[in-house]
């Protein structure tokens, strides 16, 4: 099989609208850190005791769980919502079977503004000659990722109104996957239409739909251009597993099986 990752890095070095705080304890701390902890065990050891001193590295990290390639859940939507109980589940909860299924990509990149409707997403599925099936993972690409890393990322992208989440949820996906920030359209564009048609459908059209039909996002993806066929692939993207959450980070990859 061939495995394409399809995720960003969690990286410090990066521009974020939240900054990554990215801290290393070397392995020569390692050990300093280490003896001090041992001895509220009443354990007696000395960095000296190890090979060149040295134990093993530590990395501390604080970010958003939005942070990097990450699996939103419909907790992540509101507080609410019309289905079931009416209590959204959280990232911990949902099945593990939603996250390993057959993908497809629709190129929004010759969408001329920035967001699509269901008109373009049901043209580029005839385009791509695809039907979707019940629980497949749809894939967006919009060359965000070649932003990643600069305040761009975060505005220069496509993303979908409410029409064609609907189109892609009457399909039976469960989860839609953006190379871009969101699957909404950039914040600068929903503001600026809001303003202009007062019309509050316009803003986070896709997210808010999550309160009213069960669904998730995968935001952050990465090298969507590289997948060899838009169809016919697996796609593998378990979140992590963090209690209450209402996203977790996850490495995306599309497996393709070998057809020799």
């Amino acid at each position: 099989m061939k495995i394409i990752d399809i995720s960003v890095a969690v990286d410090a070095q990066a521009w974020e609208p939240d900054p990554v705080i990215h801290e290393i304890m070397t392995p020569a701390q390692g050990a300093e850190h280490m003896a001090e902890e041992m001895k509220e065990f009443g354990l007696e050891i000395s960095p000296s005791d190890l090979p060149n001193g040295e134990l093993l590295s530590i990395d501390t990290l604080k970010l958003t769980s939005h942070t990097g390639t990450h699996v939103d859940a419909p907790s992540h939507y509101g507080s609410s919502v019309t289905y079931g109980d009416g209590v959204p589940r959280t990232i911990d909860q949902l099945p593990l079977d939603w996250f390993h299924r057959p993908g497809f990509v629709l190129d929004l990149t010759r969408v001329e503004e920035q967001v699509a409707d269901a008109a373009y997403v049901k043209a580029e599925l005839d385009r791509i000659g695809y039907t979707p099936q019940p629980m497949d993972i749809a894939l967006l690409r919009t060359r965000a990722s070649e932003w990643v890393g600069t305040p761009m990322y975060f505005s220069e992208f496509v993303g979908l109104d409410r029409s064609a989440t609907e189109l892609l949820l009457d399909y039976g996906v469960k989860v839609i996957g953006t190379d871009a920030f969101s699957v909404d359209a950039p914040f600068g564009d929903m503001i600026t239409r809001y303003h202009q048609t007062q019309d509050q459908g316009v803003l986070w059209p896709a997210h808010f739909l999550g309160r009213e039909r069960e669904y998730c996002h995968i935001e952050r993806l990465a090298n969507l251009d590289t997948l060899p066929k838009p169809f016919g692939f697996t796609v593998v993207c378990f979140p992590f597993k963090v209690a209450g959450a209402g996203a977790g980070w996850t490495r995306a990859v599309a497996i393709f099986e070998d057809e020799d």
